[in-house]
Formats: structure tokens, sequence, C-alpha cells
């Protein structure tokens, strides 16, 4: 069998049953409908990132991926809030496989090349409008510091309300989790995809 990271890389054919039921919900469940802005699997079906953890202890993992998929489609906030949380996670953590999966969504929910850059390089709240700055803030914080200041909360909580506010806090620590599962396994980043981050932790 292949390895990902430290990790075994297996094929959908090399799955137990309760693996190959989580592969089906992944590779063919919500992500894999619509536009692919990042690559799930390999030529061979075996998952890119942290879903190839998830498939080798199925039974946190379904639970994991039932979380991912509330926090990617089932949330009020909007696609563009989202992505720029996720992604300000990314460069608070270096996790360059999440930067990789999520800029071109990001894109999508229009975010542009300024934005991007200015968040990359972790000065870009002057690019963003107000709301975008206060959750783009928020996320690094919480990333970063693990709280947020009574006065961003006061922000948050404004320009959010009450369940969005829960549902952003609980994006960053998904996120934050999957981060952590691919710097422990070190998560290679797929073939030919370049790193975005000098001495990121998952970037092997």
């Amino acid at each position: 069998m292949l390895t990902h990271g430290r990790l075994p890389w297996p094929k959908p054919s090399e799955l137990p049953h309760d693996g190959e039921s989580l592969y089906n919900s992944i590779a063919r469940g919500p992500r894999a409908l619509g536009p692919q802005y990042f690559r799930l699997t390999n030529e061979d079906g075996c998952l890119e990132g942290p879903f190839n953890s998830m498939v080798l202890a199925p039974s946190v993992g379904s639970a994991l991926q039932s979380l991912g998929t509330a926090i990617r489609f089932q949330t009020g906030l909007s696609a563009r809030a989202r992505e720029i949380a996720i992604l300000s996670v990314a460069v608070a953590l270096r996790s360059e496989f999440e930067w990789y999966a999520h800029e071109q969504i990001a894109r999508a929910a229009g975010v542009n090349d300024e934005q991007l850059r200015g968040i990359l390089e972790g000065n870009g709240l002057e690019s963003l409008n107000w709301d975008d700055a206060i959750i783009a803030g928020l996320a690094s914080s919480l990333a970063l510091r693990l709280e947020i200041s009574e006065h961003d909360y006061k922000q948050a909580q404004h320009i959010l309300g009450t369940t969005c506010l829960i549902e952003l806090v609980t994006l960053v620590g998904y996120y934050m989790l999957l981060d952590l599962t691919m710097s422990t396994f070190q998560t290679p980043l797929p073939d030919g995809v370049p790193s975005r981050f000098t001495g990121a932790r998952n970037d092997e």
C-alpha cells in the first residue's frame, strides 16, 4: 500500500466496509458535486489532504466529515465570509493544504487577487470591507491565541448575530483540527502543487 506522509494511503478497494462507506460520503458527496476547485483524490482514487486520515479511523472520521459538511453547506454564513475565515486560519497555522484547497473557492465567492494576497501576507485587512475584516481578525485571533477581545467579540456579534457567530467559531475549530491532523501525519500537498508558506509545517 502507498503512504501519504506518515499514514497508509489506501485505494478504495483496500478499505474495510466502514471506511469504504465513509469514502463514498466524501468522494461522492456534496464536496464532489458542482465545480471542483481542488482535487479530492489522486488518479488511483486515494483521498488527498485530511480526508485520508478520516477513512483510516472511520468511526471518528464519519463524525468529522459530517461536521465538515455542515460547516461548508449548512450554515448561515455567506460563502465569502466562510472562505475568508478558512483562509485566515490557514495563514495563522501555515496550513498548506487548506490554502491550496480554498483559494479557488474563495475566488468563486468574490474574494479578489488583492484581498487574497493581503490575507496570505498577513497584512490584508485594509483590502477587505469592515465586515470581512472583522471575520478575518476573529478567525486569526482564535487560531493564534484561542481568544478574542471583548471589543472584537461585540463587533462580531453585531455583524453576525449569535447563531452565525457560533457557526464561525465552530468553523475555526474544525479547520484547526484538520491542520493539527495534517501537521501530525505530515500530510503532503498533491503532486505538482507549489508551497505557499516558506517553512510551512505540512508542505512535505
